[in-house]
């Protein structure tokens, strides 16, 4: 894939306008983080098995709020566009005349296999900064699950970790437990 040469930061607009003109191939996988296009690492087996099953795991809070794979979020105080794995939005009537963003998101979910620095360093930081309330990271190498709680522009103030035959639940959604095993595979 060759991207264009750009020196300067680009806009959340720009990089749309540049995604709609096709200057992009379809399957790139490409975030904006903070006016920078970020090439995301492939997906393998257990990463893609890891968001089907979060994915079916959290169709059962549908009436509550919408399941959205691996789908761009606009952070526009961040100047970003980053593709979590699985965001819970809340049920709003107005996403057919714009795009989701940090204020629908009830939860989010990144899963990590070859991408935990990143995930943990650049884009956590990132969602506490846009003021999303939680954000788990299931990191597949160590089968731990990290709930990142109460953001702050410095951060998580709260990160607990859940490992295989720990329950887990959305603060979002107290009386939603999940085994922590069902979400790692």
């Amino acid at each position: 894939m060759a991207l264009p040469n750009l020196r300067q930061n680009l806009t959340i607009d720009e990089f749309q306008r540049l995604a709609e003109a096709g200057v992009f191939a379809e399957d790139d996988r490409l975030e904006l983080i903070r006016g920078e296009i970020v090439e995301m690492a492939a997906i393998g087996d257990r990463h893609a098995l890891c968001v089907m099953l979060a994915t079916d795991l959290l169709s059962d809070l549908k009436p509550r709020g919408i399941v959205s794979p691996q789908n761009p979020l606009r952070l526009s105080g961040q100047g970003s566009v980053p593709q979590p794995d699985v965001v819970l939005l809340r049920r709003r009537s107005d996403f057919r005349s714009r795009a989701p963003h940090a204020g629908d998101v009830l939860f989010l979910i990144e899963v990590s296999d070859t991408s935990l620095a990143y995930d943990r360093d650049v884009k956590i930081p990132l969602y506490a900064e846009a003021g999303i309330s939680e954000v788990w990271l299931a990191d597949l190498n160590s089968d731990t699950i990290f709930a990142y709680r109460q953001p702050s522009p410095d951060g998580y103030q709260e990160v607990r970790e859940y490992r295989r035959g720990d329950w887990i639940s959305p603060e979002t959604f107290p009386d939603k437990r999940f085994l922590a095993d069902d979400f790692l595979g």
